[in-house]
């Protein structure tokens, strides 16, 4: 279970990582191109920072990733200036795609008959737990 330090650290990083990365993204002229951070977790020693993407559209979310891991210093540089009177210490920042939403969108298109998980077994790939 989360402590409220915990929950607060998550919060701060949450809203200041989205505003960021919407920053960084409309500099670098990726027009079109939605991310959204939908989770932060955070450790009880607040030492890593595991942040979860939504990034929209899907078939960008790979490329967009990997730019964010190549600025990840200059984020976190950022990061630390904007939460330096609330943390002392910046955490490690990890960086994941949150497929939830196409996941999602793949149990809804199969309830609908669009696809037959249990005629195609392949169309339920495995799922990474978050």
């Amino acid at each position: 279970m989360e402590s409220n330090r915990q929950k607060k650290v998550a919060g701060v990083l949450q809203k200041d990582l989205a505003e960021v990365l919407q920053n960084a993204l409309r500099d670098s002229g990726q027009g079109g191109i939605i991310v959204s951070v939908t989770k932060v977790k955070v450790p009880t020693d607040l030492s890593i920072a595991k942040v979860y993407l939504s990034i929209f559209p899907n078939d960008k979310a790979t490329e967009i990733l990997k730019e964010v891991n190549q600025v990840k210093p200059i984020i976190r540089h950022n990061i630390s200036q904007r939460t330096r009177h609330q943390l002392r210490r910046m955490p490690e920042l990890q960086f994941y795609i949150d497929d939830t939403l196409e996941y999602l969108d793949g149990i809804e298109r199969s309830l609908k008959g669009g696809d037959n998980p249990l005629e195609d077994p392949s169309l339920l790939a495995r799922r990474k737990k978050i």
